[in-house]
């Protein structure tokens, strides 16, 4: 019986995960731009931030952490040079209120940059350019209910927009963290984007329309309204692992490990480290989207400087990450604590 038992679940072990992979959900999201990695900081750490959540772009990563930052406010401007010629930035200002709460705003914005607008008659150009720009607009909140467990929400605005047509949606944001005491040990979890759906709308699908084209006397000056299909948004769910390995008033080692469930791909893993020297020189390396099929993403490294200059705690920090066909992606970031 015990071997029968054995030989069915090693069944279920192989064949669940292929029957699971063949059906593919990549492009069945809208905004997919929320899913990018924030910050030179996290990303070095190949996207594995969940559980250590300490900095100004917790409102991304676990809105649950940002009663741990150390200073009372915090500015924290982001920007990755993304694919294809378009720029991600990302900008926050978080304030604590008391001991046990937090509140942050901050902007995601994804830019494509502008492009000459050509036609058949105009193939060098017409004179106008279009654009296109993705953007998520978050207002968060957090609150110790313990010293060690902290929860902490972002109510988002998003918008993406691509020349005159425009989709919007609200979404929100939980996170929770919680300091086990246990070595260093600390659990994170985080689901995003839980909202409405995305549906395009705009002037140009607005298009003269005649009902009976094959009568006369019609009127062909009726305007009708392409209908376009709604997509939800990229639900992801993501439970974090982080813990001190060495923590000492000289040097600081973490590691983290996060397992991502997204609803628009397969699961997958992001590990990464961090070792800071003094409070002043950190390195770090990971790997974002271990498992994932046909990732292009990979290893990753960053570095960062701290100083405090006449009370203001200055970070400055950068990440390389490897981008497969697309070679590497680079972020920077300025954060001051007061």
């Amino acid at each position: 019986m015990k071997s029968l038992i054995t030989k069915l679940v090693l069944v279920a072990a192989l064949t669940i995960p292929a029957g699971v992979m063949a059906q593919s959900k990549v492009g069945t999201t809208a905004a997919n731009f929320l899913t990018i990695p924030v910050g030179p900081r996290a990303s070095g750490m190949g996207g594995a931030f969940v559980a250590v959540a300490d900095d100004g772009t917790d409102a991304f990563w676990n809105p649950g952490g940002l009663t741990q930052l150390m200073d009372n406010y915090t500015l924290t401007v982001a920007h990755a040079d993304w694919l294809v010629g378009t720029s991600l930035n990302w900008i926050s200002l978080t304030a604590k209120i008391g001991a046990d709460n937090a509140v942050a705003l901050s902007i995601n914005q994804l830019d494509y940059g502008k492009t000459p607008i050509t036609t058949p008659d105009a193939p060098d150009g017409t004179g106008q350019d279009w654009s296109a720009q993705d953007i998520a607009v978050g207002l968060s909140y957090a609150r110790n209910l313990t010293d060690k467990f902290s929860i902490g929400g972002t109510f988002k605005f998003i918008q993406e927009q691509i020349w005159n047509e425009s989709a919007s949606a609200f979404a929100l944001d939980i996170g929770l963290l919680f300091d086990t005491d246990f070595h260093g040990v600390r659990l994170g979890m985080n689901i995003s984007n839980f909202g409405t759906e995305m549906q395009m709308s705009g002037k140009d699908l607005l298009q003269p329309i005649d009902i009976t084209p094959g009568q006369t006397g019609g009127n062909t000056n009726l305007v009708g309204s392409l209908d376009t299909k709604s997509w939800p948004l990229p639900l992801v769910f993501t439970v974090g692992l982080g813990m001190d390995v060495v923590k000492n008033d000289a040097v600081r080692w973490v590691a983290d490990v996060d397992a991502l469930y997204p609803n628009n791909q397969g699961a997958y893993l992001n590990v990464g480290t961090e070792l800071t020297w003094d409070h002043l020189l950190s390195i770090r390396a990971g790997y974002n989207s271990l498992f994932e099929q046909a990732a292009e993403q990979g290893l990753s490294f960053g570095a960062g400087l701290e100083y405090n200059f006449g009370g203001v705690e200055t970070h400055l920090d950068y990440s390389y990450m490897d981008f497969g066909v697309f070679k590497y992606v680079s972020r920077y970031s300025l954060s001051l604590g007061f």
